[in-house]
């Protein structure tokens, strides 16, 4: 499909980033993979290259451009070379946002200057062992002392979680507020009594570093609050459709890859003499996803434009995100099946595809969730 989202100054944004790529991720992904992490240097060649914090003031190092293609640029190459371990979409698209509208001039030149450097990595720490898609479950807890908040709670499944250097922490402040009793907080390495757990072994996604984190007694400034006591929860709902949206370019991206190599594998692989696109019921799966894959573009190239317009609403983030990504679960599914017993092996591309995809559907808000906020938007 033409794509008519782009600039030329986008253009080659993407022809660097995917130059980056090759030279500094490629010859090193599958190392990564077994290693369970990322090593930390490709993160300051991502900042020496302009490659994060595209959106953050100039003034702090980044790019100063408010204009999400250049996050879906990163997003997509990123996907199409299968590189999964590295967190920037996680950095640029879900963390920077809380960075660059809710800190104080202090705060910005404190972090700002490193999260776009690479040299700090950051995380956003929302999901705890007894709470998921519930925000409004959540246990950690923040308790004011003098000029401090003392913090106690764990956290888990946090991207980012072993290489991060600040984590936005989401605690409870008054319990009896409800939703109004939240707030976010710059937990930084090194704060006595914040420890990283397990480095967690996922089943996809192998290189990407995924923790475990707790907080015991975690003396934290006050003046490490972002924004607002007791915002937290509406900060949270506010960027919440950035980082769903987010997901969606990932899985619009993952589907057209896996298209791509299935139409290419039936095109070298023979059975009964001849190359198996040749047999109808191929053909017919591979029109389907194919089909399949431009209805996912069509619609998440339309929401990137709303949201660079500022028209995203929370509902059309949420049907993005659950319909994408069922999707690229769907599609990446019977693209393995078209592989036979090649597709199983881990060697072959559509088999990490295959592992990559599954979380698509579960974090940044499950699927049911999706649908509860699409069905709460229809006033029934």
């Amino acid at each position: 499909m033409k794509r008519t989202l782009f600039e030329p100054e986008h253009d080659l944004f993407r022809s660097s980033y995917k130059k980056f790529l090759e030279q500094h991720v490629a010859p090193h992904h599958a190392e990564w993979e077994e290693q369970n992490i990322v090593d930390r240097g490709v993160w300051v060649e991502a900042g020496k290259q302009g490659f994060l914090g595209t959106a953050v003031p100039e003034e702090f190092g980044g790019g100063g451009v408010r204009d999400f293609r250049y996050n879906a640029i990163v997003t997509e190459e990123t996907t199409a070379g299968g590189y999964s371990g590295i967190g920037f979409t996680l950095h640029n698209d879900v963390v920077a946002p809380y960075l660059i509208e809710l800190t104080n001039d202090e705060q910005k030149q404190r972090w700002l200057p490193g999260f776009c450097s690479g040299e700090l990595i950051t995380a956003i720490a929302m999901t705890e062992p007894g709470t998921g898609s519930d925000l409004q479950g959540i246990k950690t807890r923040a308790v004011r002392d003098g000029d401090d908040w003392v913090l106690n709670g764990s956290k888990t499944f946090i991207t980012n979680g072993i290489n991060a250097d600040l984590v936005l922490v989401v605690a409870c402040t008054d319990p009896e507020k409800g939703a109004q009793g939240f707030s976010i907080f710059g937990v930084e390495r090194d704060m006595p009594g914040f420890e990283r757990g397990r480095n967690l072994d996922k089943i996809g996604m192998k290189a990407q570093d995924t923790a475990e984190l707790s907080f015991t007694d975690v003396r934290v400034p006050a003046a490490n609050m972002l924004g607002e006591e007791g915002m937290g929860f509406i900060y949270l709902m506010q960027n919440l459709p950035q980082e769903r949206l987010s997901i969606a370019v990932v899985a619009a991206a993952a589907i057209e890859r896996a298209v791509e190599m299935t139409v290419q594998y039936c095109k070298d692989r023979k059975a009964f003499g001849k190359p198996i696109g040749k047999f109808q019921n191929t053909r017919f799966v591979l029109a389907e996803c194919a089909t399949e894959a431009t209805a996912v573009r069509i619609m998440v190239d339309k929401y990137i434009e709303q949201l660079n317009a500022g028209e995203l609403t929370v509902q059309e983030a949420a049907m993005a995100k659950w319909w994408t990504t069922e999707n690229q679960v769907k599609i990446i599914d019977r693209c393995l099946q078209l592989h036979g017993g090649y597709g199983y092996m881990k060697e072959y591309p559509i088999a990490k595809a295959y592992m990559d995809s599954r979380v698509q559907t579960i974090y940044g808000g499950t699927t049911e969730i999706m649908k509860e906020i699409i069905g709460r938007g229809l006033d029934l």
